[in-house]
Parts: C-alpha cells; sequence; structure tokens
C-alpha cells in the first residue's frame, strides 16, 4: 500500500467514525427529546400527581404502569446507553452543547402535540440555541 493510499484510507476511516458519532449524538438526543414528550403525554393521564404518603406507593404503582411514562424510562435507558457510545468517541465539551438541539425538537412537539404555547421570545432562544449548537460543531 502506498503512502497515499494509506493517508486516504486515514482520511475515509476519519470521516465514518465522525459520521457514526454524530448519528450517536442525533440518536441519543432524539431518543431522550422522545422520552420527555412520552412522560409527559403519561402525566397528561393524571391529574396533578400529589405526594400524599398514604397513597404514594399507589401513586409510583399507577405512574410507572401507565404506558407511556413507562415507554419514556425505556427511551431513557437507551438514550443513556447511546449516549455513553457518544462519548466514548467525541470529547463532552463538543457532545453536551448537542443536547440544545432536544429542547427545540421538544418544544416544536410540544406546540404541535399538546398544544403548549410557542412565544416570540421562545422561537428566539431556539434560534439562539440552533446558532450556538452550528458554532459548537464547527470548532
Amino acid at each position: 500500500m502506498h503512502r497515499a493510499d494509506a493517508r486516504d484510507g486515514s482520511i475515509k476511516s476519519a470521516v465514518l467514525v465522525n459520521t457514526i458519532s454524530f448519528l450517536l449524538i442525533v440518536t441519543g438526543v432524539l431518543l431522550n427529546a422522545g422520552a420527555q414528550l412520552l412522560l409527559k403525554a403519561g402525566t397528561n393521564v393524571f391529574a396533578t400527581i400529589g405526594l400524599d404518603r398514604t397513597k404514594i406507593m399507589l401513586s409510583a404503582f399507577r405512574i410507572v404502569t401507565e404506558p407511556h411514562i413507562f415507554g419514556g424510562l425505556v427511551c431513557y435507558g437507551f438514550s443513556v446507553a447511546i449516549w455513553i457510545l457518544a462519548l466514548s468517541r467525541v470529547s463532552v465539551s463538543v457532545a453536551y452543547p448537542m443536547l440544545s438541539i432536544g429542547y427545540v425538537v421538544n418544544a416544536v412537539a410540544a406546540w404541535y402535540l399538546f398544544g403548549e404555547a410557542l412565544s416570540a421570545t421562545k422561537l428566539a432562544g431556539i434560534g439562539i440555541i440552533i446558532f450556538g449548537v452550528i458554532l459548537v460543531a464547527r470548532s
């Protein structure tokens, strides 16, 4: 193998690792965002969840067995596993700010799914978050 061929292979390998790292980060972020949305959908089934000592065990059982909440907890578990894989490939100073994209996804999804407000201030904040993530990703 020529020296140039070895360098080409390294470049291809580096691009593949970057692509895999990016996909792991995005998957972890989307699983985390999905978990939040499922947890919210699950809590919408209940009235305000009380912390009355006499009913706390019953409340805990009802919460954990609610399908949306259970699904959210499963998504969290998978997101942690994926996130660990991502952190083994990317520095935390690059990976962690990417979690901010989860806020963008959740704000838009909560507006669409739950009718939550998306004010001008929130939209401006979302724009700043996206800009910041782009800056971090390019550094």
